[in-house]
């Protein structure tokens, strides 16, 4: 839904000293309802229920140099609650938010108080849709947890600035993030590539320095690169991504691969089939191995999604208790 139109005028001035053209703001929300069922061995227990709600705040306004200032937070109950402590945790309601400034001659620069993300971040979700969330978290059930900063970049976070050119070429811009110095930790940097200058191909590429190893204690230094290829043909979409998560030790390095493969049965339905395999640093490891079938059938404002996800030696490992298999379906709404 819209809201009148208001003035931008003290945004754009605490921003850059000039005036401004009168701007708009705007609110859209989303809601979804969805059901989750996991199987496998000790894991055959009843399906859960979930829903989301959030509401997107974004406001932009033109200055009289030509820059383009744009503001943007989102509502989200309970989603950041640790911000506010364990007083008014539970019913936090800001989730991410950021400051825009842009044109068409300097490109678009970008300071993410909340929710940033960095050259690497913004490329980094597997060909198949990061498949392997299903599963993560599962820490209370046989130890299945999967090792997130290798496919979220552990630096992106609040603060952060993100760059990306004007087009340089046909179809081709590059990007370049940074994120101050935190936490006993050395500020972070990346730089990145995107094409797609030739009909139907997208491709990414992306390094970013990486200060934390696996845990917030570890102080080893590392990078990670990402690459990212897809290419549409008729109904036909295929795309293959790689992360490769370098922290300096064997045991704390890891790759991801991925695969995907959509077919577009209609403007409204979409068929999905994924693949994503982790390869462990460690010796004598197994990989990690999930594959998942989605479709999405969407009408007006309305997506109705389904999925079926199986996870194979999700702990590196051969036991049966490694494996495990997820059912999706839910209904979401754009207003």
């Amino acid at each position: 839904m819209n809201i009148k139109k208001i003035g931008l005028t003290a945004l754009a001035a605490s921003l850059v000293s000039v005036s401004a053209n009168a701007g708009s703001m705007s609110v859209s929300g989303g809601a979804s309802m969805n059901v989750t069922g996991h199987t496998g061995e000790g894991r055959d227990v009843g399906t859960s229920f979930t829903m989301g709600n959030q509401l997107t705040f974004t406001g932009s306004g033109e200055l009289d140099n030509g820059l383009n200032v744009s503001l943007s937070f989102v509502l989200d109950q309970g989603d950041d609650a640790h911000t506010l402590g364990a007083a008014g945790g539970s019913s936090a309601p800001f989730d991410s938010h950021s400051v825009t400034v842009s044109s068409d001659a300097m490109g678009s620069l970008t300071l993410a108080g909340e929710g940033g993300t960095t050259a690497t971040g913004a490329i980094n979700k597997t060909a198949a849709g990061n498949l392997w969330d299903a599963f993560d978290g599962l820490g209370t059930l046989n130890g299945i947890s999967f090792a997130t900063d290798l496919l979220t970049t552990i630096s992106a976070g609040a603060n952060g600035l993100m760059y990306t050119t004007p087009e340089l070429t046909e179809g081709l811009t590059l990007v370049g993030s940074y994120v101050p110095q935190g936490g006993n930790k050395e500020a972070s940097t990346g730089y990145g590539v995107n094409y797609s200058g030739f009909d139907g191909l997208t491709i990414n590429y992306a390094t970013q320095d990486i200060i934390e190893a696996r845990t917030a204690a570890s102080t080893t230094g590392g990078d990670q690169d990402v690459m990212k290829v897809s290419y549409v043909y008729g109904s036909f979409t295929g795309t293959y991504s790689n992360s490769d998560y370098n922290a300096g030790t064997a045991a704390a390095s890891s790759e991801a691969s991925s695969y995907a493969v959509s077919y577009s049965v209609s403007d409204e339905l979409s068929i999905t089939y994924g693949s994503e395999t982790f390869e462990s640093g460690t010796a004598g490891d197994q990989d990690a191995e999930i594959t998942g079938l989605s479709f999405a059938y969407t009408a007006g404002g309305m997506t109705l999604s389904g999925s079926m996800k199986d996870g194979e030696n999700l702990v590196y490992g051969t036991g049966t208790v490694e494996d495990r298999e997820q059912w999706t379906l839910g209904a979401s709404f754009a207003f």
